[in-house]
């Protein structure tokens, strides 16, 4: 008796028919009650081998992303990248991809000669939107082995790039990975300039400061006051006894005439 993934009660050991997957995936089918749509899958989609439409599926796609881990189960994924038919497929059962020049850690590498199970999973984000899972046995190549046992293989994958080695890939299943939820990228021209100023590679994770921007100033802008025009200076009124004698008059009978009334 095997214990039960989510702590519940123990189910019933494995039977030589579950061929398809970990013995923890049955074990959940069985607790959630996906045994039935389970079993249809690895019918219907998942080969021990790649068929033609696989093949042709690889031989198109320029990145991969790969999952390994090192012989005490820990994970490290990766991913890798090159021209259509970087990853080479030898055959219905095989495939390669060389590794390059890098960092010098070699942890995907390193994990493989540990621990030689390899997952590779292939994602059209630009055309069919789908994706490819490859799972199976790997084993670290030199260049000239790999090239004696397959003289088809191009002498370079990648322009003016040579591999250090190949990683060879044994495939024990292939299955799809459903376009559900696989979003629909646009490739854009080599060079295009970024859309801001960011660290350099090496300095963008560990806190290196990013460029900025001069400092713009805030301060509401205030209009400048309107400039005082000189005002013309006024001429003072003529007082009656500057008058002319015959204005003043005018000016007395006025006053006459006011009271009069």
């Amino acid at each position: 008796m095997t214990n039960s993934a989510l702590g519940s009660a123990p189910g019933p050991d494995l039977t030589p028919e579950m061929c398809h997957g970990s013995a923890g995936e049955h074990e959940l089918q069985r607790e959630l009650g996906t045994e039935e749509r389970a079993a249809q899958f690895y019918q219907r989609q998942v080969r021990p081998y790649l068929t033609q439409q696989m093949r042709e599926f690889v031989a198109r796609q320029t990145m991969v992303f790969l999952a390994t881990a090192d012989g005490h189960g820990a994970c490290d994924a990766s991913f890798r990248a090159g021209p259509p038919g970087f990853v080479q497929v030898l055959d219905a059962h095989t495939l390669a991809y060389p590794e390059y020049r890098g960092n010098g850690v070699m942890a995907s590498a390193g994990n493989i000669a540990e621990n030689p199970h390899l997952g590779l999973l292939f994602v059209d984000f630009t055309g069919d939107r789908i994706g490819l899972h490859i799972n199976g046995t790997a084993q670290l190549r030199p260049d000239a082995a790999l090239r004696t046992a397959y003289p088809e293989l191009p002498l370079e994958t990648a322009p003016g790039r040579k591999a250090e080695f190949w990683i060879r890939l044994s495939v024990d299943e292939a299955y799809i990975h459903c376009s559900k939820h696989i979003p629909h990228l646009q490739p854009v021209t080599p060079g295009t300039r970024m859309r801001r100023e960011r660290p350099k590679d090496p300095d963008y994770f560990t806190g290196a400061p990013v460029p900025q921007p001069a400092p713009v100033d805030l301060t509401p802008f205030e209009p400048a006051p309107a400039p005082v025009e000189p005002q013309a200076p006024q001429t003072p009124p003529t007082p009656s006894w500057g008058r002319r004698p015959a204005e003043a008059a005018r000016h007395s009978w006025r006053r006459v005439r006011r009271r009069e009334v």
